[in-house]
C-alpha cells in the first residue's frame, strides 16, 4: 500500500497561518487561532461547531462523514505557551528556513494540527464512517477544554483516539499523568532578634522540600516499562515578609508526575500523611495541601486495533519507527482513555528538543510525513465501514 497523497505546500501554508495566529496561554488567547481553524475547516466542507468553554475560549469540533455510530476521534489543542525570552527572531514569524518551520507552536502542536486537517481533506467515501477533530483550549494550563469535552465521551461515541502531540512520529501508547500541588505552611511572625518568639514557616518548609526530594529518589526505583518512574519537582517557593521578621508563611508549588493508573487523589492523601509525619505541628506550624491541577496518565494495550492501524500507516508513509513506545510527558490523552477509549499519541516534532523552548521549530519534511500518516490512517478507518 502506498501512502495517501497530500499537498506538501498546503500543509506548510496552513501551519504558517496557525503559528502566526499566536494563541498564548496564559492568558488564554486562543480565539485568533480558533478563528483560522474554523475558516479552514468550513472551507474544506467539514461540519464545524464552536463549543464555548469559558468566555472567549471555544473548543472547535469539526466532523467529517455521515456515520451515526462510533467513529475515530482526533484531539489537538489551539493554545501555545508564551514565547518567553531567548529567541533569535520573531517568535510568531512562521518562517521556513533551512527546511524547518519556525515559531512558537510549530512543533507543539500547530504543525501536526495542520497536517491532520490536510489529511482530513483527502478522505472520501465517508457516508458510513465518522471522523471527529477536536481542537481544545487550555491544554497548556488547566485542561478546561478537555475536561469539557470528556463529559460526553464514551466507547459509544468513539472507537479510538489519536492525540496530536510532538512525539517525533513515534506512536506513544502509554504516558504519565501530572498533578500540581500547592503546599502552604503558616507560622507566627516575630522579631528576628528573638526568633524563638515566632514560628518560622520557611525553616519548616526546608524539611518539606527535603522530604519531597527523598520521595522523588524513592520513586525512581519503580519504573513503568514504557513511561519510566513517577517523580517530583518543586517549581516555586515564596514566603516571609522581611529579613528582620520571622517568616509567618511559606508556600511552594510542586509537580508530581503520575504513572498510568495512579490516582492523583491518593497522591494528595499521601502528601498529607508524609508531611504530617515531619512534626510540623510540633513546630507550631499549620499545613495546608491543595491540588490545583491533575491530569491522568494512560496505557493502551499493544494489541488494540488502533495500535496496529497506526503502525501500518507509519510504515506506508515511510516514517522512521512504527514500534509503540511510552512518553514521560502528560497530555489530554489520559482524559480520553479514562472514558474507555483507546488512545495513541502521534505527531511531528520533538517534545524534548523543541516544545516550550526558544527558537522552537519543526522539520517541514516531518510535517508532510505526518500528513501522509494521518491520511493513510483515516483511509483505513473509512474502509472499516463498507457502504
Amino acid at each position: 500500500m502506498t501512502a495517501a497523497p497530500v499537498d506538501a505546500d498546503e500543509v506548510v501554508a496552513l501551519a504558517q497561518r496557525l503559528v502566526r495566529a499566536r494563541g498564548q496561554n496564559p492568558p488564554g488567547e486562543e480565539a485568533a487561532t480558533v478563528a483560522v481553524l474554523a475558516e479552514e475547516c468550513r472551507r474544506r466542507g467539514f461540519e464545524v461547531t464552536l463549543d464555548e468553554v469559558a468566555p472567549g475560549r471555544a473548543n472547535l469540533i469539526a466532523r467529517v462523514g455521515g456515520g451515526s455510530g462510533p467513529g475515530l476521534l482526533i484531539v489537538s489543542h489551539s493554545d501555545v505557551v508564551p514565547p518567553g525570552d531567548g529567541w533569535s527572531g520573531d517568535p510568531f514569524s512562521g518562517d521556513v528556513r533551512d527546511g524547518r518551520l519556525h515559531g512558537r507552536g510549530s512543533a507543539d502542536t500547530k504543525g501536526g494540527l495542520a497536517a491532520a486537517i490536510v489529511a482530513l481533506s483527502t478522505v472520501d467515501n465517508v457516508d458510513q464512517a465518522s471522523i471527529t477533530l477536536a481542537v481544545l483550549v487550555d491544554e497548556e494550563e488547566l485542561g478546561l477544554g478537555i475536561r469539557h469535552l470528556v463529559r460526553d465521551l464514551s466507547t459509544n461515541s468513539h472507537t479510538a483516539c489519536v492525540v496530536i502531540e510532538p512525539t517525533s512520529l513515534q506512536p506513544v501508547i502509554a504516558a504519565r499523568g501530572d498533578a500540581y500541588l500547592e503546599i502552604t505552611l503558616t507560622g507566627l511572625a516575630a522579631h528576628s532578634g528573638n526568633p524563638s518568639d515566632g514560628r518560622n514557616a520557611i525553616h519548616g518548609m526546608a524539611h518539606v522540600v527535603a522530604e519531597i526530594e527523598r520521595w522523588h529518589d524513592e520513586l525512581a526505583a519503580s519504573r513503568h516499562p514504557l513511561c519510566g518512574p513517577a517523580g517530583w519537582s518543586v517549581g516555586t517557593i515564596e514566603g516571609g515578609q522581611a529579613t528582620s521578621t520571622v517568616a509567618a508563611h511559606c508556600r511552594i508549588t510542586a509537580d508530581r508526575r503520575l504513572l498510568p493508573g495512579e490516582s492523583a487523589q491518593d497522591v494528595r492523601l499521601e502528601v498529607e500523611r508524609r508531611l504530617e509525619a515531619l512534626g510540623l505541628a510540633d513546630r507550631g506550624l499549620t499545613l495546608d495541601v491543595r491540588m490545583t491541577m491533575n491530569m491522568p496518565g494512560f496505557e493502551t494495550s499493544g494489541d488494540d486495533p488502533i495500535v496496529d492501524d497506526v503502525a501500518a500507516a507509519l510504515t506506508a508513509a515511510g516514517a522512521p519507527s512504527p514500534t509503540p513506545t511510552g512518553w514521560t510527558a502528560a497530555c489530554d490523552g489520559g482524559f480520553v482513555a479514562s472514558a474507555g477509549i483507546p488512545v495513541v499519541v502521534l505527531g511531528p516534532g520533538s517534545v524534548a528538543d523543541q516544545a516550550h523552548r526558544p527558537d522552537e521549530s519543526v522539520e517541514v519534511a516531518d510535517l508532510v510525513t505526518a500528513a501522509r500518516v494521518y491520511a493513510d490512517l483515516l483511509a483505513r478507518h473509512v474502509r472499516e465501514f463498507p457502504a
